[in-house]
């Protein structure tokens, strides 16, 4: 047939489907319904396929067979360079297969028949013949190109999308938690059914962000050293990662220096094209071309001062944040509420004339109120947790080894206040000062007596850590290379003191502190641990500085509108006046939260700073407390004048005399 014919044929073909799709004469109504349900059916299937397939946002074109052959060859989609020789996938770790992209048939003209690589071929043909079955596929490429996810949740699959970018960038610290969840949450229970099913995880090559991502998931998991981590899935997906820069990474987040200083980085594989290789035969792009239209990269300088306000850590999962909300309310021995999310963390009273009178009931030790910011922590197998006010959790990486120095806490909570040191030389450092100790190990400690708890803080959290530090340090501990001093901020435990050292206290101790102080706390040393409001866990400030928390808001003609909480709900206090200093334009602060003091002659509430830590107003209770305090206005001479009286009876007379008994006998050791 010559080549005209077979034009001729294919534009009589065109013509004839064009003609087939064109409204039908009346006389042909009965052909006409057909067609009307037909494109209807076709019309129902589109829009469930767009359902199915989350990440794509557009419905694909469909295909035109008898497009101009010169145009054709325009719409190919070309498979990513190096994918062709690249192979499709690893050996399983812990149940996860790392692999390629698969690419879908929509390649097809780009790919040989040998070559091709799809979700259909790589499920039925490849891992079930290895007698692996994919529950989970996790997509860490940038793009939605590829393939749809209908293709995998239609046969039952899960599929989840972590766009992360490739070349020049790591994969970011969100991401990698939002990974880590994923792949935890479902290989847990898989542990409970009776034949176990495996996550895929790919990115274009599956090389560098996959092996990045499964690496983490292994430090969080099983592995204590990165070197390890990085070895197994080598031998699992050869070369390994062979990006310098993320293998920089992974040592820098988890706080450890390769072995002799030098980072281990496997040549380009061979299956890389030439003209990716720059002279030094490294590669000029990550294995990903994924990335045509995102922001370079943030170069934003880590040298930035620190304050109060910086927001730690990094973002979990809501799914995760809701998980451990539930864990936190378990492990206090609290009752659960669905949906619940105020902060349980114990908190004083202001001091008065009324219950100042508690002193000489129970037994108390006193130590100094740091003003810092106030965070629970939560100690798990895959991180540490900083728990804020609103009870929002956000995961920095630390270490925190069992007293035995072999292995580390899980299900550990603990509370305490961050403070930002001054140190002479150094510059500003962060402290997280610990106080309380609340579960360890999965076990509630909160009903024993706050001297206990105190103890074992210091004994199984404290101790430890700064033991295993030094064998560290000394290089006498198997894994040296550890570097404590790479941690956001350090871990301390917060001293408390005999009621007869308050005026040392206030005098010496306060003025000499590296960081700012307002007041002082009273604990009852046999107190069990009281979540939300404990009224007999004291606080006094410094008079000038009773404060209450409110929430500021404006008009649209700029009247002021404060607000406490009352039974959860606003409430507008009538006649209630916020005083700014003239550095603070009132409109940029309206919404948030205002810590106020009183002024006395202005007979207004004076700001002293913006709460960026909290997103609700102190309680209307809260607020008469502190209003009473103020009234009594208890100075620090009636303080110390009251103390002296309190520390002579009898209770604390022989509390002191078994101290300084216990000094003695440790002193003689």
């Amino acid at each position: 047939m010559t080549s005209s014919s077979r034009t001729r044929r294919r534009l009589r073909s065109s013509m004839l489907r064009r003609s087939m799709s064109s409204p039908l004469p009346r006389q042909c109504a009965g052909y006409a319904a057909v067609s009307v349900c037909e494109r209807e059916e076709r019309r129902r299937r589109l829009k469930r396929e767009q359902q199915d397939d989350g990440s794509r946002l557009h419905s694909q074109p469909i295909r035109n067979d008898f497009v101009p052959q010169s145009k054709r060859h325009n719409r190919i989609k070309e498979a990513p360079q190096g994918w062709l020789d690249c192979p499709a996938f690893g050996e399983p770790i812990d149940k996860i297969i790392p692999s390629k992209v698969p690419l879908d048939e929509t390649f097809n003209e780009s790919v040989p028949p040998g070559k091709r690589y799809s979700s259909k071929q790589l499920v039925v043909n490849k891992q079930r013949k290895a007698g692996r079955e994919i529950g989970l596929v996790i997509d860490l490429t940038n793009t939605t190109r590829y393939y749809s996810s209908a293709e995998w949740t239609r046969q039952g699959t899960k599929h989840v999308k972590i766009p992360c970018k490739g070349r020049d960038a790591v994969p970011d610290n969100e991401s990698v938690n939002v990974f880590v969840y994923e792949a935890m949450m479902f290989l847990d229970r898989q542990k409970q059914t009776k034949n176990p099913k495996y996550i895929l995880v790919h990115c274009t090559h599956g090389h560098n962000r996959t092996g990045f991502m499964i690496i983490h998931y292994l430090m969080r998991t099983h592995v204590s050293c990165v070197a390890e981590a990085i070895n197994i899935f080598a031998q699992r997906r050869p070369p390994g990662i062979y990006k310098r820069d993320y293998i920089e990474a992974l040592y820098s987040f988890y706080h450890e220096v390769p072995e002799n200083m030098m980072v281990a980085c496997p040549p380009t594989p061979e299956w890389k094209r030439p003209d990716d290789l720059d002279l030094n035969g490294e590669a000029k792009q990550d294995d990903d071309d994924d990335n045509g239209d995102l922001e370079p990269p943030n170069n934003e300088s880590e040298d930035k001062v620190i304050t109060n306000d910086d927001v730690l850590g990094d973002a979990v999962p809501y799914d995760q944040q809701e998980a451990l909300r539930v864990l936190c309310y378990r492990l206090l021995e609290m009752p659960l509420v669905r949906g619940h999310t105020q902060f349980p963390g114990s908190h004083p009273v202001s001091l008065n004339s009324e219950n100042l009178q508690l002193l000489r009931q129970r037994y108390y030790y006193a130590t100094w109120k740091a003003d810092g910011t106030r965070y629970m922590m939560l100690i798990m197998r895959d991180g540490c947790f900083l728990i804020d006010r609103n009870f929002c959790f956000r995961r920095v990486q630390m270490r925190f080894p069992h007293k035995s120095l072999e292995g580390l806490h899980d299900m550990t909570l603990i509370d305490g206040e961050m403070i930002i040191d001054t140190v002479p030389d150094s510059g500003l450092k962060r402290r997280y000062l610990a106080y309380d100790l609340m579960s360890l190990d999965a076990a509630s400690k909160t009903k024993l007596p706050f001297s206990e708890r105190w103890r074992m803080l210091e004994d199984e959290i404290i101790r430890p850590r700064y033991h295993e530090k030094k064998q560290f340090e000394s290089g006498a501990k198997s894994n040296p290379l550890y570097k404590y001093d790479m941690e956001l901020f350090s871990v301390r435990r917060k001293d408390f003191w005999l009621l007869s050292t308050v005026q040392k206290l206030l005098k010496e101790f306060i003025p000499k502190l590296c960081h700012d102080a307002d007041g002082l706390i009273f604990q009852g040393w046999d107190d069990p641990y009281v979540t939300r409001t404990h009224e007999g866990l004291l606080k006094w400030k410094y008079p000038e500085m009773n404060s209450v928390d409110f929430l500021f808001e404006l008009t649209n003609d700029n009247r002021q509108l404060v607000f406490l909480y009352e039974r959860g709900k606003k409430k507008l206090m009538d006649g209630a006046r916020i005083s700014f200093p003239e550095e603070i334009d009132q409109t940029s602060v309206a919404g948030r939260i205002v810590e106020c003091s009183w002024n006395k002659e202005e007979q207004c509430w004076a700001c002293m700073r913006i709460r960026s830590d909290k997103s609700t107003p102190n309680d209307i209770n809260t607020y008469r407390k502190v209003m009473r305090s103020i009234t009594d206005n208890i100075t620090e001479e009636k303080l110390l004048e009251e103390i002296n009286e309190i520390r002579r009876l009898p209770m604390y007379a022989d509390r002191i005399a078994q101290a300084q008994a216990r000094m003695a006998q440790h002193r003689r050791r």
